[in-house]
């Protein structure tokens, strides 16, 4: 995770933050009591949740037009979240309407979040949907293939640069090149007013051993030098308009409503 991360969708820490004010609003009150405004707190937290995926759904299905081919990087949907998810939300909501969309999912290396997670999720959804290696988007571009791209955020500055699962700032770059829209979908509370730009975002560097190997299996030689961040920070000018659960907003990123 980012470093002092803000909450995306239903984040561990804050969910927990929210239950333990309420406890401590309480503590004097006996245990069942306690118990049922924790349970009422939770079922709250779902809720909220779940309208946040569906209000950014409808707010991006604009995005996706009958036929549109959509690439995505990582995961950003029901599998994240306790609704239909971020970035897939107007995949979800254009699929449901009974338009056309094929989904191409990047695999996300290191762990394979794209391959693992939304394939699995998309394919069980009835949403067509193709697997790539991070490489191959970029030709995919090239070729006319991709119409749209949907990426979720972990924490998005004042100004618009977007921290997102590494590979997502390349996917921008070679988007903004071919002339296809990059489209950020993420809860309001991901917006860090206190955080400038995304050169104040400290970006988490994880274990070696994600990169040399994967499922157990050794791909690169033992020791090797690695590099492993968890994210990587998209400039706002590779931003084609961020969709939140209060609307769309578009360059020069104000975020004041």
């Amino acid at each position: 995770m980012l470093t002092a991360a803000r909450p995306t969708a239903v984040n561990l820490g804050w969910a927990m933050r929210r239950m333990t004010a309420r406890v401590a609003a309480m503590w004097h009150d006996p245990a069942p009591a306690i118990l049922a405004a924790l349970r009422d707190e939770a079922s709250a937290i779902l809720a909220e949740d779940r309208a946040m995926c569906e209000a950014i759904g409808a707010h991006g299905l604009a995005f996706v037009p009958d036929g549109a081919r959509v690439l995505t990087h990582c995961n950003a949907g029901a599998l994240a979240t306790s609704g239909i998810g971020t970035a897939l939300a107007p995949v979800y909501r254009a699929h449901a309407a009974g338009r056309r969309v094929r989904v191409f999912a990047d695999e996300t290396r290191p762990l394979l979040q794209g391959s693992r997670l939304t394939a699995w999720e998309l394919q069980r959804a009835g949403v067509p949907v193709t697997v790539l290696t991070d490489g191959m988007a970029a030709s995919l571009m090239r070729a006319g293939e991709i119409d749209v791209v949907l990426v979720g955020a972990d924490r998005i500055a004042a100004n618009g640069d977007v921290a997102n699962k590494i590979g997502t700032y390349g996917v921008a770059v070679a988007a903004r090149h071919h002339g296809i829209p990059m489209v950020v979908c993420a809860p309001w509370s991901t917006i860090d007013h206190a955080t400038p730009d995304g050169a104040a975002i400290e970006i988490e560097q994880r274990d070696a051993s994600e990169v040399r190997t994967i499922g157990g299996v050794a791909t690169a030689p033992a020791g090797v030098a690695v590099r492993n961040p968890a994210f990587d920070v998209t400039p706002h000018a590779l931003v084609s308009a961020v969709v939140t659960d209060r609307g769309v907003h578009r360059a020069p990123y104000s975020f004041t409503y």
